[in-house]
């Protein structure tokens, strides 16, 4: 995985990280958010300190998005269900993978494992929900085709965006079709997604699965929170994925 080239279905390179760790046929993925990259230091932290503990990772980054090809108006969460589903496939048969998505990545992660059984274990960190409820709470004043997210002129709101999350609305239905074993954590503090969506998507679920609230920690957490997380992925991939 380490110089290996991925594409998704459009031909585009889809940017990516290993870190490799001493366990085999084992490999834990990690997904970004909107406007993020594989770079966020969330991603950096949790894959350095998994791949310390034995798990190899790879953090990537959606198409549109830091170095990957494409343009940042053509993502949305059905284009990088997509990007994850590409990514799946480069991945040798007999290598057993987990997923861990942030924010709207989380979000990629619920629908790709609903329906594709490849994802073997699965890991929600800050997880939005509620897709349509997200774009009206924070880009509500927006135009798309116009303006930008959160003022960022790199981060232009798109229609083909806009119309990706009124269309999916909420994971809900794909969350009660989760089989895989599924790890929720979520921040107290978060205001860019409402802790009470994670408790949603939580009790939607009928797989086997755990709720872990971070005290105090906001959206993207903090090197604080960074160990508690570590600490908790690692226990449910120890415990589901070997």
């Amino acid at each position: 995985m380490t110089s290996s080239e991925i594409r998704n279905t459009f031909g585009e390179r889809i940017d990516h990280n290993f870190h490799p760790g001493t366990r085999s046929n084992v490999l834990v993925v990690l997904g970004h958010g909107v406007t993020g990259n594989k770079d966020r230091p969330l991603l950096v932290a949790l894959a350095k300190g998994l791949a310390a503990k034995g798990w190899p990772c790879l953090r990537i980054s959606f198409s549109g998005n830091g170095e990957s090809d494409g343009e940042f108006t053509d993502s949305t969460i059905s284009k990088e269900v997509g990007d994850l589903s590409s990514v799946l496939t480069f991945v040798p048969q007999d290598v057993r993978v987990a997923y861990v998505g942030h924010s709207m990545g989380a979000a990629v992660g619920v629908l790709t494992a609903a329906r594709d059984p490849r994802i073997q274990l699965l890991v929600s960190l800050a997880g939005m929900t509620y897709t349509r409820e997200f774009l009206d709470r924070e880009f509500g004043d927006v135009t798309p085709g116009e303006g930008c997210m959160w003022d960022d002129p790199d981060c232009p709101l798109s229609e083909a965006f806009a119309e990706d999350m009124k269309k999916i609305d909420n994971t809900l239905e794909a969350a009660s079709g989760i089989t895989q074993p599924w790890l929720i954590i979520h921040g107290t503090a978060d205001d860019v997604v409402p802790i009470q969506h994670g408790k949603d998507a939580f009790a939607a679920a009928s797989c086997e699965k755990r709720w872990v609230a971070v005290p105090d920690a906001e959206h993207s957490f903090d090197q604080e929170s960074y160990p508690q997380i570590i600490s908790c992925v690692d226990s449910w991939l120890t415990a589901n994925l070997l």
